[in-house]
């Protein structure tokens, strides 16, 4: 009788279901039916994502783990493990990188081969688990400065309350790990466990692998590892099977490394770029300097990509802004509608490009997402402007000058040389003609001489009469005269 019952039980739940799936009202419960029996028959390995984090603590190691932990989000991995081999580095990176570990919401993991010393000893204690090579050391966290002098007192005990309060919060339902990580930065501190003296006052401590995993208490648990492998293959296995795991690693190429580097002078490359692109509009045609703008505003982005903080997207809004200006100066001059639109989508993709997204959190749009990123747009514009006053005050009758925007190149002999701006000025109101494409840049000729010239309003085809409307510091102003 029972049998029957749980057959049509089954029966019945089967028939709601396929009801339901044919009118659209409830999918297709098969897997509730007979998920156990499915999961019990079929398992998923464990997807680990291995970053390396080695050599200092720097920026470029902060920008691995943020573009590291964001690949194994999209992947869904399901631990992330650090392959570390570090002596120590910057705190405040440190302290970021403690921090960013909490962004992935799966397991977390350090495998030290062979030294996590200083901040690397910081960085593993953020992990949930710890394992070492036969050869790992972990310690010696003591708080410096970059000059390898001791910070003072004062200044010393509020970095350790505040570094051991966050280690506080990260260990909670670890035993031993507060105290152990407060053995390895505080000299003062004793550590003992069953009246056993592990590290007396005076010394830092510094943990072997053996040391790591020796138990105490009761019941008893390793002092601060989980484990002790050859290799991160050997203790992937040792810890879900040879066949319950799938490694995925964080790869390095020379590009990378190049474009970690680059990421360093984000302003200098903005400005640079822009400054560029602004010589390039002030001269005629189209030329080595605007291929220079392209190629270092490219570099950012490559440098941007590279630490984790852009997408596709912004590259994609940055060459729209490109075409947009170009539209504006090659096709449809003085509408300013184009050009409007393509410096807003350069600009926000400068932006975009340097605020740092997570995946799966949406788009929280707030002044301190993009408070970084104005300041070093705002110091890029600085280095543009002044590179530009610079060029346009300093070098105003140069060879280089002359060189750019070609206003004697094209002069076949000296009694064609451009006079002085104060003499330039008596020719507004006096008529002329283009013997260049003013666009909106270009060469007129004014009884007999030929200046560097501007035009007003649109672009002015070649051959035809101008009016010298108005005359400023870089360039003579004009307009079509009809």
């Amino acid at each position: 009788m029972r049998s029957v019952f749980k057959s049509s039980l089954v029966w019945l739940v089967f028939f709601a279901g396929f009801t339901g799936f044919l009118f659209g009202e409830t999918e297709f419960p098969m897997e509730s039916v007979f998920g156990a029996e499915k999961s019990a028959m079929v398992q998923t390995p464990t997807l680990v994502y291995v970053i390396p984090v080695n050599e200092a603590i720097n920026q470029p190691n902060l920008f691995v783990l943020r573009r590291g932990l964001k690949e194994a989000i999209r992947k869904k991995a399901d631990m992330v493990l650090l392959d570390m081999d570090t002596p120590g580095g910057r705190l405040d990176i440190c302290l970021e990188m403690m921090e960013m570990l909490d962004y992935f919401e799966g397991a977390t993991a350090t495998y030290i081969n062979p030294d996590a010393i200083s901040a690397g000893a910081f960085i593993a204690s953020a992990c949930d688990k710890i394992y070492f090579s036969p050869k790992g050391k972990m310690g010696a966290a003591a708080v410096i400065q970059g000059t390898g002098e001791d910070v003072p007192d004062t200044a010393r005990m509020k970095i350790e309350s505040y570094l051991l309060a966050n280690i506080r919060v990260l260990s909670e339902g670890y035993r031993y790990r507060t105290e152990v990580v407060r053995a390895m930065f505080d000299s003062e501190y004793e550590l003992s466990i069953d009246e056993e003296v592990i590290k007396p006052k005076g010394e830092l401590l510094t943990l072997t692998a053996k040391q790591a995993v020796q138990e105490y208490g009761d019941p008893a648990i390793p002092l601060l590892g989980d484990g002790i492998a050859p290799s991160i293959e050997a203790l992937l296995t040792q810890e879900f099977g040879a066949d319950g795991y799938r490694l995925e690693r964080y790869e390095m190429t020379y590009s990378e490394e190049w474009a970690k580097w680059l990421a360093n002078i984000t302003p200098i490359l903005l400005g640079a770029g822009m400054l560029l692109l602004f010589i390039e509009f002030k001269t005629p045609g189209f030329g080595v300097f605007g291929i220079g703008g392209i190629v270092i505003l490219g570099l950012f982005f490559i440098s941007q990509n590279i630490a984790g903080l852009a997408g596709n997207e912004p590259i994609l809004f940055f060459v729209l802004g490109l075409i947009c200006l170009c539209i504006e100066i090659f096709v449809l001059p003085g509408l300013f509608v184009f050009g409007l639109l393509g410096l807003i989508l350069i600009f926000g993709s400068l932006l975009f490009a340097m605020a740092d997204f997570w995946p799966g959190q949406g788009l929280p749009l707030s002044f301190e997402l993009f408070q970084l990123p104005l300041f070093n747009l705002l110091i890029a514009l600085g280095i543009a402007i002044i590179g530009a006053l610079v060029f346009a005050r300093l070098f105003k009758g140069s060879f280089i000058e002359r060189s750019i925007v070609l206003s004697s190149a094209l002069q076949s002999n000296s009694n064609k040389a451009e006079e002085p701006i104060s003499d330039q000025r008596e020719l507004i109101g006096k008529q002329g003609r283009s013997i260049t494409r003013l666009n909106p840049s270009g060469v007129i000729e004014i009884e007999g001489k030929q200046y560097e010239a501007h035009a007003e309003i649109n672009y002015i085809e070649k051959g035809k009469s101008v009016l010298v409307c108005s005359m400023d510091n870089f360039k003579i102003n004009v307009k079509e005269h009809i």
